[in-house]
């Protein structure tokens, strides 16, 4: 049985015009990180990984307990830098694709995501992403089995402030918020 609020919520879209930065896709990744599964596992095992094997080695060789501590804290930088690094080559390639759209037109709706550029388009449909995050720039879409999809919705894309609520209301009834 469909009633009139059932039809207005499937007809309900939200507009954003906006051009991908590579700010917008740096918080994205950022998001990413701090709040899913996968995201937290490589911000910690690469690290620690890098601080076990130097111990591991120093221990292993017989090094004197302040060498191998030294190691440890320098193992432990560098485990971080990579992190770091890693962060932001996710986010530089991600706008290198997105760059290509130019100007872009989002319309979210029941179904999914539309976006159009200058040079090409695409539509993501909700299966593609599980979860989303929102930060105070951003709605980011994450989703696979270790949140390989992402995409982000920059806010200040929005047409007209009631665009960010009803976006807001479209990923509660598709997608879940971490």
């Amino acid at each position: 049985m469909n009633t009139s609020g059932d039809h207005a919520q499937r007809t309900e879209q939200a507009v954003f015009a906006y051009r991908p930065t590579l700010d917008d896709l740096r918080g994205a990744v950022r998001a990413r990180a701090r709040r899913t599964g996968a995201g937290r596992a490589e911000t910690v095992l690469l690290p620690l990984m890098t601080t076990l094997l130097v111990v591991a080695f120093g221990l292993f060789r017989g090094f004197l307990p302040i060498v191998v501590v030294i190691s440890a804290v320098v193992g432990l930088g560098a485990g971080l830098i990579g992190v770091v690094r890693g962060r932001r080559g996710m986010a530089r390639r991600l706008h290198s694709v997105m760059a290509q759209y130019g100007q872009c037109r989002t319309v979210v709706d029941e179904r999914g995501a539309a976006t159009t550029g200058e040079s090409m388009s695409y539509t993501t449909d909700w299966k593609l992403f599980t979860d989303y995050v929102e930060t105070p720039e951003l709605f980011v879409l994450v989703g696979g089995p270790r949140a390989s999809c992402l995409a982000a919705l920059p806010k200040r894309g929005a047409q007209e402030p009631a665009d960010i609520d009803r976006t807001r209301a479209i990923l509660d009834r598709n997608l879940r918020k971490l």
